[in-house]
């Protein structure tokens, strides 16, 4: 999968979303949020078959939304409304488990425009919210990161991915690559000034939140 493809999510595939024969487009939605939704069931405590069952309706959901979905950050984020769909589905998955009364009571609570994930109690202590941003920048860094790597030597990303992702001590690193103490820094700086630039890009490009 292209780069280019990672959160955030290019206005270009939103509008290509909006024609339903587009298989390519759409094929390449499911592989962007499938993970990010999944997750974010998993975390609220819900098991594999259920968090399967999450994704699903939410893809069904936005199939059926998107043709009427406006994509303008000044009114509101891609973002906020995927995770709006998102939490109903993990409520509706949620209020499946509670007993037949109180379901009855929940669906009064959905009537009265109370959220359902607001009313039932959470098991996991989750704050989804929380836990999507973080997600989505995640997402963002991993996009950015492997444009950088595309960018710079295989030898020179090694040296980076050693001492900061995998947090080796320096003096391990110059050893294992027989480099010295001095290029695995400049090769640090280096490297984490492109990273920076490129999350910057990203950002900017497509908005963190859209």
């Amino acid at each position: 999968m292209k780069t280019e493809t990672f959160i955030p999510t290019r206005s270009s595939l939103l509008k290509r979303l909006k024609n339903w024969e587009d298989q390519e487009s759409w094929q390449e939605f499911f592989n962007l949020y499938r993970k990010l939704i999944f997750g974010e069931a998993i975390k609220a405590g819900l098991t594999e078959a259920e968090a399967e069952d999450v994704v699903q309706d939410t893809l069904v959901v936005v199939t059926r939304k998107m043709p009427g979905f406006v994509y303008d950050p000044a009114i509101g984020s891609f973002k906020s409304w995927l995770l709006l769909i998102t939490r109903r589905r993990i409520a509706k998955q949620l209020k499946k488990r509670l007993p037949v009364n109180l379901g009855r009571a929940s669906r009064h609570d959905e009537a009265s425009g109370t959220a359902t994930i607001e009313r039932i109690a959470d098991p996991a202590g989750f704050d989804l919210q929380a836990i999507w941003d973080r997600e989505w920048a995640t997402n963002l860094s991993e996009a950015a990161l492997a444009r950088v790597k595309q960018q710079v030597k295989a030898r020179q990303f090694q040296m980076f991915d050693l001492y900061v992702l995998k947090q080796w001590p320096v003096k391990e690193v110059a050893r294992a690559l027989d480099v010295s103490i001095g290029q695995v820094y400049v090769t640090k700086h280096r490297i984490a000034r492109l990273l920076k630039k490129e999350i910057q890009k990203l950002s900017n490009a497509r908005g963190i939140n859209g």
